[in-house]
Order: C-alpha cells, then structure tokens, then sequence
C-alpha cells in the first residue's frame, strides 16, 4: 500500500534514537524528508547521516522544554524544504521513582518538557499546516494505566492524552488530525536502563515479557511503521484516538 508521503516533510522530536528515530527511519524510507531534533549534537550529526543526509534529513541540537525550540524547528523545515506535513513529538522518559519521591525539581522539570514543551509544539506545528497535515505524540502505556516506579509519567502522561484529544477536536474541522501514540515495551535504551536499575535486570525483563500476551518486547522498526501509518495520509480518517503498541499488554478496551 502506497502510504503517500513521498516528499511529504515532517518534524521529530526526541528523534536522534529509540523510537523517534524508527519513526523518521521508516519515514524517509517511505519517500518523506525529515527534520530532526535532540539534546545531543553528535547523536544529531549521527542520526541524519544515518538517515541519507541533507536530501533526506536535516537535524538540530534542541530541547523541547525551551519556548524557541517549536518555532526554530518550523522554520528549519520551511527553509530547507520549502513545505510542513506534520511532526512527531517525542520526549525521553522522565527519571524513575515514585510521585511521593519525586522533587519539585523533578516534576517541574517534566512539566516544562513533556507536558508544556509538547502542547507547545503542538500549537506551533498545527498553526503551519494546511488540511492533510497530521500530528502524533508519543505518550506511554501510563497515560491509561499506572507503571509501577514511574510516579511522574503516571501524572503528566494522563494529562496530555487529554490535551491532546482537546486539540483534535479543534483542529479537525481544519483537516489537521492529532494522534496520540502509547508504546508499552518496545526494546529501547531507555528500557534497557530501566531494568538495569532493578536488582536483577534479566529476572526484570522475563517478568515484563511474561505479562505481555505476545510474550516479547517489540521492537523500534515496529513502532516506526504504526507511527507512520498514522502520520500518513493513508490514515486521513483517524484524528483524536490513542493507539497502544504494546503487543496486547493494556487490558483497557
């Protein structure tokens, strides 16, 4: 199936690895051209190359908790391909530990990056785009049930999901969808490091696995091809839903 984003040029965030980086992995590989952003410069420099170069993708050292990243990040796409499809919005995973444990630091922290940094965007992006445009956000399994150790994903993920289904709404009668996207275990750095903080990592994964139905972790090329499905007009028809990709582990229906 002809997914029709040849040419087609998007913006992602938290995209120099993981998951945002599969997502403009499979992206480009489907025709689209692609800019990209992190905090860390040479993981930027390395993924664009990975990803084809200047023809295909361009990147840039940002944080999305900064209030000038959003517009820099549009311009950058304006400028070097003259046009704006959609973004990904992707942010790393706030530190691990308990909402009671958490400092006002910490919480603060992730509100201005994963909650405001994202809403922001999401402002910005949608004021450029035109009917067919689409937006996703990568959120977690949290935004609908607890995750054991994740205090803060457990509070702010709810909260955006909301958001965000509030920003469909209003968006829709333009043609711009937003879509929210809810991986469980996908094998990423950031799982890695999460089981490598339990006592034992390996008994820490076997469980994980054992409570998904599929009895195994996905994989980042899996969530990439959902991610672009659904920022693909081939998914014109999708606006304000959560998808899970989390090989069945949610019981909600």
């Amino acid at each position: 199936m002809d997914l029709g984003l040849a040419d087609r040029v998007f913006v992602l965030t938290g995209a120099s690895r993981g998951l945002g980086f599969a997502v403009a992995q499979q992206l480009v590989a489907d025709g689209a051209r692609v800019v990209i952003s992190s905090r860390d410069a040479d993981r930027v420099a390395a993924a664009t190359e990975q990803l084809g170069g200047a023809a295909q993708a361009i990147g840039v050292a940002a944080d999305l908790g900064d209030p000038a990243t959003a517009d820099r990040l549009v311009a950058m796409a304006m400028d070097r391909f003259g046009r704006l499809d959609g973004a990904l919005l992707s942010v790393g995973g706030p530190p691990p530990g308990t909402a009671l444990a958490a400092t006002d630091e910490q919480w603060l922290t992730a509100f201005q990056t994963i909650f405001l940094g994202a809403v922001r965007t999401t402002r910005t992006v949608a004021a450029g785009l035109t009917e067919g445009g689409a937006i996703a956000l990568v959120l977690s399994t949290s935004a609908r049930t607890p995750i054991t150790g994740l205090g803060i994903s457990n509070g702010l993920r709810p909260g955006l999901l909301g958001a965000a289904k509030d920003m469909a709404d209003e968006l829709a009668p333009r043609g711009v969808r937003v879509i929210s996207l809810l991986p469980g275990r996908v094998w990423t750095d950031r799982n890695a490091e999460l089981f490598a903080a339990t006592p034992d990592p390996v008994a820490a994964r076997a469980a994980a696995e054992a409570a998904i139905p599929m009895r195994r972790m996905g994989t980042p090329a899996e969530f990439g091809r959902v991610a672009a499905f659904l920022l693909s007009p081939a998914a014109s028809y999708l606006t304000g839903i959560a998808v899970p990709v989390d090989g069945g582990a949610l019981r909600s229906l």
